[in-house]
């Protein structure tokens, strides 16, 4: 990846439902930091998925430093607006940036009882 970021947002998610096999269509979410001298997360934006359950501009190339970061889904939201019920209330991601120059693709897979992730490309 090194500096291909493009135009867009250098952090990226997809929510995909797995248990209806279709994309998580305006899934709210938010993105924060950690400001490491008062470990407290500063929030940065909230969002929602598209309806391909994606969220391409979360934060600009200026405001993208190194440093820890984590998105907040709220997946309990996600599954009472399709009229379902499920274990998490929400799901919350860390993780890691050190170099500003990379581009960082957060993916969540959830259904109402399990979720996963992985680093993405």
């Amino acid at each position: 990846m090194g500096s291909s970021v493009k135009s867009g947002s250098p952090i990226t998610t997809h929510v995909l439902n797995t248990g209806d096999g279709v994309p998580a269509a305006r899934m709210a979410l938010s993105l924060h930091r950690l400001d490491p001298s008062m470990a407290i997360w500063n929030l940065i934006t909230t969002e929602n998925t598209n309806e391909d359950g994606r969220c391409p501009g979360l934060i600009t190339s200026d405001g993208f430093v190194p440093g820890m970061y984590k998105i907040r889904f709220e997946t309990g939201q996600y599954w009472e607006s399709l009229g379902k019920s499920s274990f998490y209330p929400y799901v919350e991601i860390v993780f890691t940036i050190s170099d500003a120059d990379q581009s960082c693709h957060v993916p969540l897979l959830v259904s109402r009882y399990s979720y996963s992730t992985y680093r993405g490309s």
